[in-house]
């Protein structure tokens, strides 16, 4: 399974944009699929994950309420929606297959992903 991911750019604080995470190989309907994101100087972090047939989701804090996660099974793809945008927000953002559950009772933990995508960098500037 090999991932991508597409739909970074330049966006002002407060704007929006759609990531999306795709795979010739991704089934949607087994393949928990998780988002992360590193900031320059930092480690990577959680930022969500979408559970499969079922739809379960669980966003990191810093997020809840501004980020959502769609699919579209037909084109093997996951979508972040990623709205009201803050400079926090900088850094290249990754997807990746879980070998765990997504579950917003559960913790979203990088040693369960893998492979990763080679990443779509996202860009906060006034």
């Amino acid at each position: 399974l090999q991932l991508v991911e597409s739909g970074g750019g330049l966006v002002q604080p407060g704007g929006s944009l759609r990531l999306s995470c795709t795979g010739s190989e991704l089934l949607l309907d087994r393949h928990v699929i998780g988002w992360f994101r590193q900031a320059p100087g930092k480690e990577r972090e959680a930022v969500s994950c979408l559970g499969t047939s079922g739809g379960r989701t669980n966003f990191a804090d810093s997020v809840k309420g501004r980020f959502t996660l769609s699919r579209d099974n037909a084109k093997n793809t996951v979508y972040l929606q990623m709205d009201m945008l803050k400079p926090a927000a900088t850094g290249v953002y990754y997807c990746a297959r879980a070998s765990t559950l997504c579950s917003a009772s559960l913790p979203i933990l990088t040693e369960y992903y893998d492979p990763w995508g080679p990443g779509t960098q996202v860009t906060l500037s006034s």
